[in-house]
């Protein structure tokens, strides 16, 4: 298929990282005007919010470790429990992978980690067995849970096809997954132990396998067999051989691992996603809030850009480059908040964004009507909605907007002007987020707004 010139340059840009924080700002920006469909929006209490984060993270850390906070990534939720798996299973691989070896099986595993990172539910727990470090049972909840879960199997090489490499992900392995397989690893008890959108997440990793054998630029070596996620490790690494060192570093620019990770991946996204003629375009979706009703029919000028799952994907793969092979990141700071329920959470529960009635009425009316669906707990009402609904939309594009200027008096409040916004997530705002879920709705300790998880959205 060929496209034109001008469709081919719009497809570009919405897959691109500048757009991200461009049309959450053009939403922020009616937010002001008071011009938003669903929320109503206090200004004035960004303070209060940003005053909320930064008394966590004096909580959590001491003076001098703030600035040393470390990013907001996929690996931090390994550590959970203070235990430090990455590093024991790093550790285990010493003389018989090296460097680049080792960071190709993280690669591996942070990929299909990410790709199961959806909303777990309430009920689902992941329990991690006795062992030499751990001596009795425990059971971790949701990102976390789920982080383990996909340690575990990655660990027992449920997603390998060569039986002499179990701790790497290839395109074979995942696309023979079955979905037995995954429930197994998940510990998934369809009575006991529910997991939301359990076959939505088989289908994303066969989707996945799928979509690395068709992208052979990124993901094949011609001196490993392997089709695999990990393999994007050489074709960044030659970027930065390839230009000059800076303070003997390799330095690789953002928007080229971004690149992988859009083009690369672009084949697990559901039919059902935004698309132009015939192109998906992933997490983009239209907002109404921004609509204008006398564009043209074909306008993409209404649509706002998320790419929350690439994003997420993109700063945990880049921490064990810079780690582990000294590659430095150019214009990391196009990177933007990541909107999902904890950090669009706090914005609500602190009171900075409330749905309108009528909105408000329509989500209760759809939690009565899922919460009579078999299996799904009647506690906790709150606001109900599809992913794809305007309300979800409207509130995501005013989270990645709203973290930036959060992130800006928390600098501020803190006297460290330096500090990243990869920082401010992981020692605050999603923190922050779990933590008031947690008082407001302790049965639950979920988010004000619910999102209806099949699995594929982040």
């Amino acid at each position: 298929m060929t496209l034109s010139p001008s469709t081919a340059d719009t497809i570009s840009y919405l897959r691109s990282l500048p757009a991200i924080r461009e049309r959450a700002e053009l939403v922020y920006s009616k937010a002001q005007d008071n011009q938003l469909k669903y929320f109503d929006v206090d200004l004035s209490k960004l303070n209060d919010v940003a005053k909320f984060v930064v008394s966590l993270i004096k909580r959590d850390y001491d003076a001098q470790e703030i600035a040393k906070i470390p990013p907001h990534t996929r690996l931090r939720h390994f550590e959970v429990g203070g235990k430090d798996r990455v590093g024991q299973l790093v550790e285990s691989w010493k003389g018989r992978a090296d460097n680049m070896e080792t960071v190709r099986r993280l690669v591996d595993l942070i990929v299909v980690s990410v790709l199961l990172d959806a909303g777990a539910g309430d009920r689902w727990t992941f329990e991690v067995k006795p062992d030499n470090t751990q001596k009795v049972a425990r059971s971790y909840s949701r990102s976390e849970g789920l982080a383990l879960a996909s340690l575990a199997m990655f660990k027992e090489g449920r997603f390998s096809s060569d039986i002499n490499r179990p701790h790497q992900v290839d395109a074979n392995g995942l696309c023979n997954l079955t979905l037995e397989s995954l429930k197994e690893g998940f510990q998934v008890d369809d009575q006991k132990n529910p997991l939301l959108g359990l076959e939505g997440r088989w289908e994303l990793l066969r989707r996945l396998g799928n979509s690395i054998k068709v992208h052979p630029e990124y993901f094949s070596n011609t001196e490993i067999a392997s089709v695999r996620p990990g393999n994007m490790v050489d074709f960044l690494f030659k970027e930065g051989s390839d230009r000059p060192r800076r303070n003997d570093k390799y330095v690789v620019r953002t928007e080229s691992l971004f690149k992988v990770v859009i083009d690369g991946f672009a084949e697990i996204w559901p039919p059902s996603r935004t698309a132009i003629e015939g192109v998906s375009l992933g997490d983009v979706w239209p907002c109404d809030a921004i609509h204008d009703p006398n564009a043209a029919p074909d306008s993409t000028d209404h649509y706002v850009v998320f790419h929350k799952l690439s994003q997420w994907m993109t700063y945990s793969i880049m921490e064990p480059l810079e780690t582990m092979l000294n590659v430095e990141w150019e214009h990391s700071s196009l990177l933007t908040g990541l909107p999902e329920y904890r950090n669009g959470g706090l914005l609500v529960d602190l009171g900075f964004m409330t749905l309108k009635p009528k909105e408000d009425e329509r989500g209760l009316a759809n939690y009565k009507h899922n919460a009579l669906k078999p299996g799904q707990p009647a506690v906790e009402v709150v606001p109900t909605f599809e992913p794809s609904d305007p309300v979800i939309i409207e509130w995501r594009a005013m989270t990645v907007a709203t973290l930036d200027r959060v992130a800006v008096e928390v600098r501020k409040q803190l006297n460290l002007p330096n500090l990243t916004l990869a920082q401010v997530l992981q020692g605050g705002t999603w923190n922050a987020g779990r933590e008031i879920a947690s008082v407001s709705r302790p049965n639950t300790k979920g988010p004000p707004i619910a999102i209806l998880s099949d699995g594929t959205l982040f």
